[in-house]
């Protein structure tokens, strides 16, 4: 990289993340720990504190920079929170959560990205990550349930057994709908269902944004008159 990498990275929290109301001096702190261009492919080096989304393979992108200090700051990741990542890809987001949580378990449909990303996290010491291969579109509960739960790539609807995932106080940031109408939200269980009882949970509406779906996400039933 021929670009002055620090004064890029610099540039990219004032005139990007801040002016997104990411104010959370341990987000941004976080985003000069961890580096964004070492998760970034070769061929897109230069674009690596870019307001865009860079393609990484497979037809998947990596997400704005702004969007992934938004979804930080929503989530607030404590250090002993048990973390779902639903969505891999270049191991970026990752890498930050696993610098603010306790353990994250990040799974991702094609295989290519978690050896990758796998090898990128090792490279820099971040340990207190499971990456699993699989098709996580409709849930994964097998390490749950979660304090909070990241879904990388939209969903038109967003199944019940996310939420359900959730322990008390969990959270899940998910981006629901279809292109040109999509949501950012923030789902929070307040409390978990006893037995015979059922949990509550909260939802809050973030703002609109727009990203690629997650894979095999399931679809919103259509009618045909």
């Amino acid at each position: 990289m021929t670009m002055d990498v620090e004064r890029a990275r610099f540039n990219m929290v004032e005139q990007q993340i801040r002016p997104w109301e990411v104010l959370d001096t341990k987000v941004l702190d976080l985003l000069f720990k961890v580096r964004r261009e070492d998760y970034v492919p070769d061929a897109y080096k230069q674009l690596a504190f870019a307001d865009l989304e860079i393609p990484i393979g497979h037809g998947q992108t990596m997400l704005s920079p702004k969007l992934e200090a938004r979804m930080l700051q929503e989530l607030a990741v404590n250090p002993d929170d048990r973390v779902l990542e639903i969505g891999t890809g270049s191991g970026y987001m990752t890498a930050l959560l696993a610098s603010q949580g306790g353990h994250v378990y990040s799974v991702d449909i094609v295989d290519e990205f978690i050896r990758s990303a796998g090898a990128r996290l090792a490279l820099h010491g971040i340990r207190n990550v499971t990456l699993e291969a699989g098709d996580a579109a409709r849930g994964w509960d097998k390490h749950g349930p979660y304090d909070v739960i990241v879904l990388t790539g939209s969903m038109p609807l967003l199944p019940d057994a996310f939420q359900q995932s959730l322990k008390a106080g969990g959270r899940l940031f998910a981006v629901i709908g279809e292109a040109p109408a999509m949501e950012a939200q923030l789902i929070t269980c307040a409390a978990a269902g006893a037995p015979g009882a059922t949990a509550t949970y909260g939802t809050i509406g973030l703002f609109e944004t727009v990203i690629p779906a997650l894979r095999n996400a399931p679809q919103r039933a259509r009618f045909v008159f």
